[in-house]
């Protein structure tokens, strides 16, 4: 016998309703759709366009720890490079030559050295969440932002570890159960690029519904209950030092993972790679994606991702509008133009990000022809 449903059956009638995975059926479709043309993008991108969404997804993946620490649970860092950089080396000497200049333990496969870049970024996330219990806003970004120049001076001198400042080391190789998959094999019909792409969106795929999990669980609710008011969020029994300690441990295991994977790609990093720019990027593709979601951290990960191929030609396109080539900015300094650029258009018209847009379609498309 079938039921009859009456009124607004799109409106949501329990709280498990709401907090379900995909609570509606457009987004259910939505999501499918695009994992369907991101798998099937190794197929028709070439290999250059492969590698730069290949290094997204990784960037996705430490933009979305970052999401949870300051748009999920509202804790302003500044220090998300330093806890990259933790994870970064800590898959290189677990996968490093044991006979190399630089510290190796020869273990290759990727099931061990990603957990453990993930764990002991977490460990150093644990060790800073005290400081976070006790301070907010401007201080604790201040003390966040110190960890980087910290980092940087110890990566630097750590010679035995990073290789010195200059030199650098390589980075963890990509092997799964004995399975190269930066090298294209003989048996296989796919080049190293398209596997590599693979991989990481399989890798972010994991990682996103770990957060959609994370954020719809008691644990994210109690995040966003410290981020609104975090008095009232004590004042019903959640336990602020505790809720920000596992924030800032999510956060940095994130962080940690993002920043093994994060030089597979190119092979090679050094000290510098872990600089306050990196950061200043992280915060970027939260701001412009959306603070507090899952899809829009993507969205503006891969968005400030792509973002270098258009500053690499803009220099190219200013040297027409200046009398003199010698005073065009490089790629760099256009790549930090943008960066600030684009968070403070975001700031002020947009504080909701890629996401907002979206929003704003989406009730413009349900409520057209009428403009309430």
């Amino acid at each position: 016998m079938s039921t009859k449903v009456t009124g607004r059956p799109a409106f949501f009638q329990s709280y498990g309703q709401e907090l379900a995975l995909f609570n509606t059926r457009p987004k259910k479709v939505g999501v499918a759709l695009v994992v369907l043309v991101a798998v099937l993008g190794p197929f028709f991108l070439q290999d250059p366009l492969l590698r730069t969404l290949s290094l997204a997804f990784v960037f996705a993946i430490g933009a979305l720890g970052l999401n949870m620490v300051t748009g999920l649970a509202g804790q302003v860092s500044l220090g998300h490079a330093f806890f990259v950089g933790i994870g970064a080396y800590t898959a290189a000497a677990i996968s490093g030559d044991p006979d190399a200049r630089t510290i190796g333990f020869g273990v290759q496969e990727m099931w061990v050295w990603l957990p453990a870049a993930g764990i002991v970024a977490a460990l150093f996330g644990v060790l800073v969440a005290p400081i976070a219990t006790r301070l907010r806003g401007l201080y604790l970004a201040i003390v966040t932002l110190g960890l980087v120049f910290l980092g940087e001076h110890v990566f630097r001198e750590w010679s035995s570890l990073t290789g010195g400042a200059g030199v650098g080391r390589s980075a963890a190789d990509p092997v799964l159960f004995g399975f190269d998959f930066s090298q294209s094999s003989s048996d296989s019909s796919f080049t190293g690029p398209q596997q590599l792409y693979s991989l990481m969106l399989a890798l972010l795929l994991v990682f996103a519904l770990a957060a959609r999990n994370i954020g719809r669980s008691k644990v994210g609710r109690s995040f966003a209950a410290v981020r609104d008011r975090d008095m009232a969020a004590e004042m019903m029994g959640i336990d602020l030092p505790r809720a920000k300690t596992l924030a800032f441990a999510l956060s940095s295991f994130y962080a940690g993972c993002a920043g093994a994977l994060l030089y597979t790609i190119s092979g090679f990093f050094d000290p510098g790679s872990f600089s306050l720019l990196l950061s200043v990027q992280f915060i970027a593709m939260v701001l412009i994606g959306g603070a507090g979601t899952v899809g829009g951290t993507i969205a503006g990960a891969l968005f400030v991702s792509l973002l270098p191929t258009l500053s690499r030609e803009l220099p190219r396109f200013l040297t027409f509008l200046s009398s003199s080539p010698a005073e065009t900015p490089n790629v760099f300094q256009v790549e930090q133009i943008l960066y600030g650029l684009l968070i403070v258009v975001f700031l002020l018209f947009e504080p909701r990000g890629l996401y907002g847009i979206w929003v704003r379609l989406r009730t413009y498309w349900k409520s057209w022809p009428f403009s309430y």
